[in-house]
C-alpha cells in the first residue's frame, strides 16, 4: 500500500522526480564506470604477461622495461648481445623463451621482430595462446603477421605488403621501401598490445636494417647497425626476451643469477612485481577519481533530499488528507521514506542501464585506442556493495523530510483549507 502510494506521488511530480532519478543515475554510471575501468584496466595489463615468469633486458628500471617491451610504452634503453640471450636460453631451469626486437613501426603501429617460439608460447588472459583469424604465422624472412587492430584500422588482408620505416612512434624517419613484407597472417584479437603490432622475423628484421647500413650516411642506420646479422645468420643483439622456466619457485634465483651477470648489465623483471610498482604509481589518481565519484554520488542524493523538503510545504494538503481518511503519522513517515527509496533504487538501476550500454557500444573503441579489452559480465561484489551502499545512503537520506512530515500534528495539517 504504501509503495504504490508513493509511486502515485511521484507520478503526480514526475518532472521532478525524473530530474532527480537522472541525477542519482548519472552519479551511479561514474561511480560504476570508474571502478569497472579500474578493475579491467588492471586486468588487461595483467592479461597480456599470462605465463611469462621473466622479462630480459638490459640495465634499465623494472617498470621501464616492462612497459616498453611487452605493452610498447616508450622505447627500451640499450640492446643486449645475442650470446647472452643464447646463453640463458640454454640454461636447464629454462623452458622457453622469446627473442624481441623492437624500434621500427608501421604507420604509428609496433614493428616487433621475433622467432616462431613467438606463437608457439605466447599466452595471455588465462593462459590463451595467439590463434590466427586468417593465414598462417611466417614462414620465411619476408612475412609478416598483422594484430587484429591493425589489420582492421588499415583494411590490410593476407597477401599484401607492408613497409616498415625506422621509428618507433607515429612519425617515420625513413621507409625500407626496398625490402616490403608479405601478410601472411592476421592474428584474432586478444584485448593486448599484439592486436597493436606488426610482426616480422628476426632474420626479415635484420635484413631490412643491413641494407639500411649500406647508406653510412643515416646516423639512424649506424645506430641501428649492433642488430645486424653475423656470418651464421643470427643477430647480434635484441631488444629483450621473455622467459618462460620448467618451475616458478625457481623464478627468484634466475631473476638473481640475470641481474648479476657479469658479461653485460642486465636486468630482470617479475611481471607481477613490476605491475604492483605500477599500481602503486597509479594509485593515486585512481584514489582521486573515486573520492570525485563518491562528491559526485553525494551530490545527488543531496539534490534528492532538496526536491523531497522543497516539496513539504506544497504537500501538507496532501498530507492533511491523508490524516483525516485514517492515515497515522508513521504511515506519513512510511510514505515520504519509500518515495526516497523509490527514487533512488530507479536511480542507481538506470545507471546500471547506461553503464552496460555505455560498455557494449564503447568497447571496440576502447579496445582499438586505448587497448583496454573490457568485459560485459555481472557486477561484482564490489560493485554490489557500491549499488548498496548508494540504496542505504538514499534511505538515510530520505529519514530527514520524513521525520519532518511525521512531526507535523494533525491539527497543523487540517489548518490549510482543502
Amino acid at each position: 500500500m504504501i509503495a504504490g502510494l508513493a509511486i502515485k506521488s511521484l507520478r503526480n511530480r514526475r518532472f521532478t522526480a525524473g530530474l532527480t532519478v537522472l541525477s542519482i543515475a548519472l552519479a551511479v554510471l561514474l561511480l560504476l564506470g570508474v571502478e569497472r575501468l579500474r578493475h579491467e584496466s588492471r586486468e588487461s595489463f595483467a592479461a597480456t604477461v599470462s605465463g611469462t615468469d621473466l622479462v630480459v633486458g638490459a640495465r634499465s628500471s623494472p617498470v621501464h622495461l616492462l612497459l616498453s617491451v611487452v605493452f610498447h610504452i616508450g622505447n627500451a634503453s640499450n640492446n643486449l648481445r645475442w650470446e647472452t640471450y643464447r646463453a640463458f636460453a640454454a640454461r636447464p631451469e629454462v623452458a622457453w623463451t622469446i627473442p624481441l626486437s623492437l624500434g621500427d613501426s608501421h604507420r604509428g603501429y609496433r614493428v616487433l621482430g621475433t622467432s616462431t617460439d613467438y606463437f608457439e608460447h605466447l599466452r595471455f588472459g588465462r593462459d590463451r595462446r595467439l590463434r590466427f583469424a586468417q593465414g598462417h604465422a611466417p614462414e620465411s624472412g619476408h612475412d609478416a603477421v598483422l594484430g587484429a587492430d591493425v589489420a582492421q584500422a588499415l583494411h590490410y588482408r593476407t597477401g599484401q605488403s607492408v613497409v616498415i620505416a625506422h621509428g618507433a612512434g607515429d612519425v617515420s624517419f625513413s621507409l625500407h621501401e626496398q625490402h616490403p613484407f608479405k601478410i601472411s597472417g592476421v592474428l584474432e584479437r586478444t584485448g593486448t598490445p599484439v592486436d597493436r603490432t606488426v610482426h616480422v622475423s628476426l632474420q626479415g628484421l635484420d635484413a631490412v636494417h643491413e641494407d639500411a647500413d649500406a647508406d653510412a650516411a643515416d646516423p639512424l642506420a649506424a645506430a641501428l647497425r649492433d642488430g645486424q646479422t653475423d656470418a651464421a645468420g643470427e643477430p647480434r643483439a635484441i631488444t629483450a626476451f621473455l622467459m618462460g622456466l620448467k618451475s616458478r619457485s625457481t623464478a627468484l634465483g634466475m631473476q638473481r643469477r640475470v641481474n648479476e651477470y657479469t658479461a653485460e648489465p642486465l636486468t630482470a623483471v617479475l611481471p607481477g612485481v613490476a605491475l604492483q610498482e605500477i599500481w602503486e604509481i597509479t594509485g593515486a589518481v585512481e584514489k582521486t577519481l573515486s573520492a570525485v565519484s563518491m562528491l559526485v554520488v553525494a551530490v545527488g542524493l543531496a539534490g534528492m533530499l532538496v526536491a523531497l523538503l522543497t516539496s513539504l510545504s506544497e504537500r501538507r494538503r496532501e498530507m492533511a488528507v491523508l490524516r483525516s481518511v485514517g492515515a497515522r503519522p508513521s504511515q506519513i513517515f512510511a510514505l515520504i521514506l519509500g518515495e526516497a527509496a523509490v527514487l533512488t533504487l530507479l536511480g542507481i538501476a538506470l545507471g546500471v542501464i547506461a553503464l552496460y550500454a555505455g560498455l557494449i557500444l564503447g568497447r571496440p573503441w576502447l579496445e582499438s585506442r586505448l587497448g583496454l579489452f573490457i568485459m560485459v559480465g555481472w557486477p561484482s561484489a564490489y560493485e554490489v556493495a557500491l549499488m548498496a551502499m548508494v540504496a542505504l545512503a538514499g534511505v538515510l537520506i530520505g529519514l530527514v523530510p520524513a521525520w519532518r512530515i511525521y512531526r507535523h500534528s494533525l491539527a497543523d495539517g487540517m489548518s490549510i483549507r482543502i
